[in-house]
């Protein structure tokens, strides 16, 4: 419980991961579906100034701004309830490793956090989003494309955990030096800011350098992903493998980092909106709700 005001950590982290997701979608909704354009693009060459053309192509022939827009309302849906599965199981992760290990939060390792992420993806739904960002005429649901999606859901939880393995061991450093600070200041409130966190600036820093680490070594998967998602990829690809090789052969390296530009300027922003509403969210609900 929080000692504050009643309020239990789950609800907060629940509450904290779904404003998250609605707030961060709603922001940068357009560029994921850019980036999902660019990736299934099975062209020899990766032509600069790919993602305008694939904008200009969008607006004119597809409905203009609100084109942009398509598949949004599922996709709130999917990525609020998904941010508030996964911080409420990811909360509750760390807490029993902390109760286990009669430990605090700074004590416990960056394998405790991997874990508790990769475990914890295991509470979310998986985002079947690619048929709402491609026109229906490309896209043919079928059990092959299921199962692929399910397999790289075993992958991807890897990628979550990389990240937030590097944020918290990034965010505790942080708030020590901050403590740190502030005591040999003479500080008496140094306390609540630790309670409190840190600023927005350390935030954005922090969760911006550990998804950079994460989505650099995890990029070409999402490329297979998307390949393998196609609506004749059991015609085109025998398998991972296969379509790894395909690419290899005929794209070279940089056929693993398609959308790499685009996926970059969405990921950051997305990554900085999310946690700086979650971390916001979660030290500022607790007193918002005691006021009403």
């Amino acid at each position: 419980m929080n000692g504050q005001d009643g309020l239990s950590s789950s609800f907060v982290e629940s509450v904290a991961g779904f404003t998250a997701g609605i707030v961060s979608t709603l922001c940068l909704h357009p560029l994921d579906l850019i980036k999902t354009r660019l990736q299934v693009d099975r062209s020899s060459t990766s032509r600069v100034g790919g993602s305008l053309r694939v904008v200009r192509s969008i607006y004119q022939n597809e409905g203009g701004v609100a084109a942009f827009y398509r598949g949004l309302t599922p996709n709130i849906i999917g990525n609020s309830t998904s941010w508030a599965l996964y911080f409420l199981c990811y909360g509750n992760i760390k807490t029993a490793t902390r109760t286990w290990r009669s430990s605090r939060e700074e004590d416990l390792t960056s394998s405790d956090y991997f874990l508790a992420s990769g475990a914890a993806v295991l509470g979310r739904p998986e985002r079947m989003r690619l048929s709402l960002l491609v026109p229906h005429r490309y896209i043919i649901q079928r059990v092959f494309q299921v199962s692929i999606v399910a397999s790289f859901q075993l992958f991807w939880g890897k990628h979550g955990a990389l990240q937030f393995m590097a944020y918290e061991k990034l965010k505790l450093h942080r708030i020590k030096m901050s403590s740190a600070t502030m005591f040999n200041d003479g500080n008496a409130e140094s306390a609540q800011v630790r309670w409190r966190g840190l600023g927005n600036l350390d935030l954005f820093i922090i969760s911006s350098l550990s998804k950079i680490f994460a989505g650099f070594v995890t990029y070409p998967y999402q490329v297979l992903r998307s390949r393998l998602q196609t609506y004749n990829a059991h015609l085109i690809y025998r398998g991972v493998q296969d379509a790894a090789l395909q690419i290899w052969a005929r794209e070279g390296a940089a056929g693993f980092y398609k959308g790499l530009g685009p996926n970059i300027l969405r990921v950051l922003p997305s990554t900085w909106v999310t946690f700086l509403v979650y971390e916001n969210t979660r030290a500022y609900l607790p007193e918002l709700l005691s006021r009403a």
